[in-house]
């Protein structure tokens, strides 16, 4: 297993990873969610915040960080469904961390949909804390830190 750097060769894979593992909240959210929005070819192209996990050179996941001047937010996480249940989504997490310790960070940030009720119990078992909720852009969101 191995985490990189995600390359323009792995944007097809990156789209479909993030649209079958955010399919099934749809009904729930009543709309796409945002990672399902994301122009990933702009993404992988201007910023280096996208790396992907691969195994037997399959891509199995990908991870979305930006650097904050003082944390590190996770925009997206996901691990295609057939390969869920095998820790690669706490893997990336785990990497995540990694890149917060390396940058002099000592937070980490993410949020999800208040309709992704798996995430809102995964989160504080692995030391998020959750630390608001609010409405935007169309979602309820609810936002976790992590400190490092």
């Amino acid at each position: 297993m191995l985490i990189r750097p995600a390359t323009a060769a792995d944007v097809p894979s990156i789209e479909e990873i993030v649209n079958a593992a955010y399919t099934p909240y749809v009904s729930r959210i009543g709309q796409p969610p945002a990672p399902m929005t994301v122009d990933y070819h702009r993404l992988v192209a201007t910023t280096s915040n996208a790396s992907v996990l691969v195994e037997d050179s399959s891509v199995l996941g990908v991870i979305i960080t930006v650097v904050e001047p003082d944390h590190l937010m996770i925009e997206n996480v996901a691990v295609a469904p057939t390969a869920q249940g095998h820790g690669y989504g706490r893997t990336l997490l785990a990497h995540a961390e990694q890149q917060a310790h390396a940058l002099g960070l000592s937070q980490l940030r993410l949020y999800t949909n208040a309709a992704m009720t798996e995430n809102l119990a995964l989160y504080p078992r692995i030391g998020y804390v959750e630390v608001a909720r609010r409405s935007e852009d169309g979602f309820e969101r609810v936002y976790f830190t992590k400190d490092l």
